[in-house]
């Protein structure tokens, strides 16, 4: 066990459930500790830091509205005032996981204006400033993690408002790359597949045929797992993936290829 002074610190959007908990715990299971976020449920964040604990990490959950860009200051300064108060001092970050989201399907013919300002606040605007601001709070030789979706390399109707998001987060993720890789700090996006979570309602997890579907079409044969999503984020965060920066990792099992 590394010592509480030598420990990493990342921050995990969403860390409360699904995807966010098991990245949250892959982390932790590295050696790291986790600051990590919910939306609305408070006994959720609560209980995946209480997981954390029990590994032997140190651990604190906030409460994080990513369409509420006034509001991130406040987050922000949350963050510090846990870092000194939590984990016995500290200053700054290590690593960012931006994995909060939405999702619903929505036809482009009845897509509305109000939809898009729901989908970009959260997935575009709401991450890229929320990015921009833990960057300054970052350490040299950290990283940051966009997680984006395959669903904006094959084209599933309904999700475009979704998968355009995704997609322009890509391109920032790259951009964070270039402009901050002379501090040491990486950027890459990990692309999730069919994964069966309560994300969207449970779409894919509580639809036997989308979930047929989708292991018809994965030479592997299955369903993605959340730990499968977890364990590559926990990857890209260690000093193994030092040298990886700007790039996109579809992590689907080789869904239609």
């Amino acid at each position: 066990m590394t010592s509480s002074q030598s420990r990493k610190i990342a921050l995990v959007t969403g860390g409360n459930r699904g995807l966010g908990k098991d990245m949250a715990l892959s982390l932790a299971r590295m050696g790291m500790d986790v600051v990590l976020t919910f939306k609305s449920n408070a006994a959720e964040g609560e209980a995946v830091a209480d997981e954390i604990r029990a590994l032997g990490g140190r651990a604190a959950a906030l409460r994080l509205d990513l369409s509420d860009i006034g509001a991130l200051d406040g987050f922000v300064d949350r963050v510090k005032a846990t870092l000194r108060d939590t984990f016995d001092g500290a200053q700054r970050l290590d690593f960012l996981v931006n994995n909060a989201g939405i999702g619903r399907a929505i036809p482009l013919d009845s897509l509305t204006e109000a939809d898009f300002d729901a989908f970009a606040g959260v997935h575009f605007k709401g991450v890229l400033f929320l990015t921009q601001k833990t960057l300054r709070l970052m350490n040299d030789g950290g990283g940051v993690v966009f997680i984006t979706a395959a669903a904006d390399r094959y084209n599933v109707p309904g999700y475009g408002l979704y998968a355009a998001c995704k997609g322009a987060i890509e391109v920032f993720s790259r951009y964070v790359a270039k402009e901050y890789g002379p501090r040491g700090i990486r950027s890459n996006t990990v692309a999730p597949g069919g994964v069966a979570t309560d994300f969207n309602g449970g779409f894919i997890r509580d639809n036997a045929n989308v979930q047929a579907m989708v292991v018809a079409q994965t030479p592997m044969g299955r369903l993605a797992e959340p730990h499968d999503i977890g364990g590559l984020v926990a990857l890209l965060c260690s000093d193994d993936a030092r040298w990886l920066t700007g790039q996109r990792l579809e992590a689907t099992g080789g869904f239609n290829i």
